[in-house]
């Protein structure tokens, strides 16, 4: 019978069965269980957005406070920058969100943005650190602001630093909350209604220096603008770059964010506004605003659509605006700075609509 031969190799020597060959036989239980929800990414050590028990956030999301980015400027300190083009000297980290919350390292640095009054969480102290004047005034001026100081071992600021040079101080700062379009304008024709004007509005296109947005918010503000619009893509944010830059600007003036740039520029054609748009370009100047634009333009609501540094307005936002117009200059200079241009049309616009 089958099995039962006695000739060599037709058994299985004894105590050499392996046991079933499919499946697990519910050994493997455990293997099978479930491990339950995945974490939030900032509590996963190896995703990026990892803080190591700090919070991150996403573009226009987080906290009501005002979000910003990594500082830069003034000597003896780095940065982490994590937005645009000029953000600081020191490098670059990925981990960072570019608008969400990220930290000011270095002395001179974080004694500026807290000069600036930008909203803050904390302020990270390296334990055994050298005392000198800008530690005071960096640790008096949280107190006033009432922002927590936390003395922590030198290997967190170290961490919290991520490589750039921070001589003992760090000061976390939330991501900026951007107003969604339609919130903007509404904001826009409140103020506006109060100040019995039409509201003005600045629209950037691809600007990526902190520096060059904070000049146009602080114009913005100095030249009785209602609120700033900006793309989700290829701009810079409300980084402490851009706050401090503003003079506190920030602070007051309404600042929101589209997804698609040319398609909220067309929304507010429809619903009445004049977008004009500034390009070194065209041959018709801002002096010939009411022919290209409609009679007594400025007086009525308007839009003025800034273009990035150096490509200018990109096509789709350019085809989209009521009219485009440049700054007059004489001598052999082609362009202006983003912000100079916006300064120069707000203040000519600000100009007609007292005479008017």
């Amino acid at each position: 019978m089958a099995g039962n031969s006695r000739r060599p190799g037709a058994r299985r020597n004894p105590g050499s069965k392996k046991g079933p060959t499919k499946g697990s036989g519910g050994k493997r239980a455990k293997g099978l269980e479930g491990k339950g929800p995945t974490p939030p990414a900032e509590n996963r050590p190896n995703h990026k957005a990892y803080r190591g028990g700090g919070s991150t956030g996403k573009s226009g999301q987080g906290p009501a406070a005002p979000r910003r980015g990594p500082s830069s400027g003034g000597s003896g300190g780095g940065s982490r920058s994590g937005s645009g083009d000029g953000g600081g000297r020191g490098r670059s980290s990925t981990r960072d969100a570019p608008d969400g919350p990220q930290v000011v390292v270095g002395r001179n640095p974080v004694v500026e943005s807290l000069r600036a009054h930008i909203p803050a969480t904390a302020l990270h102290v390296a334990q055994g650190i050298d005392v000198d004047d800008r530690v005071r005034e960096a640790l008096r001026a949280a107190g006033d602001q009432r922002i927590s100081v936390l003395e922590v071992p030198r290997a967190d600021v170290d961490r919290l630093a991520d490589g750039a040079v921070h001589q003992g101080l760090a000061l976390s700062v939330p991501g900026y909350e951007y107003l969604h379009p339609d919130d903007l304008l509404e904001q826009a024709r409140q103020a506006a209604h109060l100040a019995r004007v039409e509201p003005l509005l600045v629209a950037l296109d691809g600007v990526t220096d902190p520096r060059n947005l904070g000049a146009v918010v602080r114009s913005a503000a100095a030249f009785g603008a209602h609120g700033v619009l900006l793309p989700l893509r290829r701009s810079v944010g409300v980084t402490p770059v851009a706050w401090r830059t503003s003079a506190g600007a920030a602070a007051r003036m309404p600042i929101g964010r589209a997804t698609n740039l040319s398609r909220t520029l067309g929304a507010w054609n429809d619903d009445g506004f004049v977008t004009v748009g500034l390009d070194g370009d065209v041959a018709t100047t801002i002096d010939d605003l009411d022919t290209v634009a409609g009679p007594d333009a400025a007086q009525g609501p308007l839009v003025l659509v800034v273009g990035s540094e150096g490509k200018g307005l990109s096509r789709l936002v350019r085809e989209t605006c009521t009219a485009t117009v440049a700054i007059p200059m004489a001598g052999d200079v082609e362009s202006l700075n983003a912000s100079v241009a916006a300064g120069v049309a707000l203040a000519e616009v600000a100009r007609r609509r007292r005479s008017g």
